[in-house]
């Protein structure tokens, strides 16, 4: 008898400035991210500084083309127990995030 093929399961990891921390959050969670067994709205946050430098056709939330600009900004990991969860998170994400092009990477968990 073959055993039941777990879920795959996902770390999404994004990048947001501070002020729209909990709006990204809200927006993941709702999606589905951050479930593990018992537990709900599960993540890990730490606070530091992003830097870009908006192109010319750019349209910035944050800062003006050509000029660097620094942020405080908030990174978020997160579990996503399925694919369909975590392309739901980050379709969610991109809707609630404030900036034009949101940093984000999504990584494959093995378990061992």
């Amino acid at each position: 008898m073959a055993a039941a093929t777990a879920a795959a399961r996902f770390r999404l990891v994004f990048s947001v400035p501070v002020p729209a921390l909990e709006a990204c959050k809200s927006a993941i969670f709702a999606a589905g991210a951050g479930r593990y067994p018992e537990y709900t709205e599960c993540c890990w946050t730490v606070i530091g500084t992003g830097q870009f430098r908006p192109g010319a056709g750019a349209n910035p939330h944050i800062g003006k083309p050509g000029e660097i600009e620094t942020v405080q900004e908030a990174r978020v990991e997160t579990l996503c127990v399925g694919e369909s969860v975590v392309r739901a998170a980050v379709k969610a994400l991109k809707k609630a995030h404030p900036y034009e092009e949101p940093s984000y990477s999504v990584y494959r968990l093995e378990d061992f």
